[in-house]
């Protein structure tokens, strides 16, 4: 099976040109329900099988992602996500869990905390753990959530997968494939990181610690499989990071 592990989806609603695709300058469009049929095909286009499904950080939508998992249970998996400062955190990630959702997604510069925060985040990771959770963390070059930050927090959970998002890029490539190295829990995400990155990441980490993900629809499925067919020349190991280890984390 081909498993794409980071994908958003949101019920479009706002003002927001990034939301909305409103030019600057120009009223937003009307809001229109968001059409899963656009998703899937462009996975089908792609002969992806399963893909991840969560809401932008900007508007957390955990019951419309459970909708849509639940209306296409053979196409879609989803991550919610919770804002660990908030007093009911803990219950948000029993409804997760309930809803059938298969992780957690972190976004902390969006949401405002550093990843480091072991008040915060062990009890979120812990909550995960008891629910069989993975987590997964907004990783774009970013200072709140660095790859050791990361680290510093999912090294005392190794019962919870872990996956950087987007690899750490740009500028923090390095450190995750180090974190990866280190940990048998850590993986790392494709999406939005160089043909030179997936490459360099494979030689040090090997196969089974990279799953590949589009983050569509920022990107497209058939681009992203491109781009690891390229850097993943043997078929065995490619089958891993296209699905199999993303399989094997969701127990599949």
């Amino acid at each position: 099976m081909i498993i794409d592990a980071y994908n958003t989806a949101q019920n479009v609603r706002g003002r927001s040109d990034y939301l909305t695709g409103a030019k600057p300058g120009e009223p937003p469009p009307p809001h229109r329900p968001f059409d899963p049929s656009r998703l899937i095909e462009r996975m089908d286009a792609a002969d992806v099988d399963m893909a991840m499904v969560c809401s932008l950080a900007q508007r957390i939508e955990n019951d419309f992602i459970a909708s849509l998992v639940a209306d296409h249970p053979d196409r879609l998996f989803g991550f919610g996500q919770v804002l660990p400062q908030d007093d009911d955190a803990l219950e948000t990630i029993d409804r997760i869990a309930e809803a059938g959702l298969s992780g957690l997604k972190l976004h902390p510069s969006m949401h405002g905390y550093h990843v480091a925060d072991h008040g915060l985040l062990d009890p979120v990771f812990a909550r995960c753990r008891e629910h069989g959770l993975a987590v997964l963390i907004n990783a774009l070059d970013d200072s709140f959530c660095a790859p050791f930050a990361i680290e510093e927090i999912a090294k005392g959970f190794p019962e919870v997968p872990t996956i950087i998002a987007h690899m750490g890029a740009v500028w923090n490539v390095p450190e995750a494939i180090i974190v990866a190295e280190r940990h048998d829990h850590i993986l790392l995400e494709t999406s939005a990181t160089l043909l030179a990155d997936v490459r360099r990441a494979y030689a040090r980490v090997g196969p089974r610690k990279i799953v590949m993900g589009t983050e569509w629809p920022g990107h497209d499925f058939d681009l992203e499989r491109m781009k690891i067919g390229k850097a993943i020349e043997d078929p065995a190991d490619r089958a891993l990071i296209e699905g199999g280890n993303m399989a094997r984390i969701l127990r599949l």
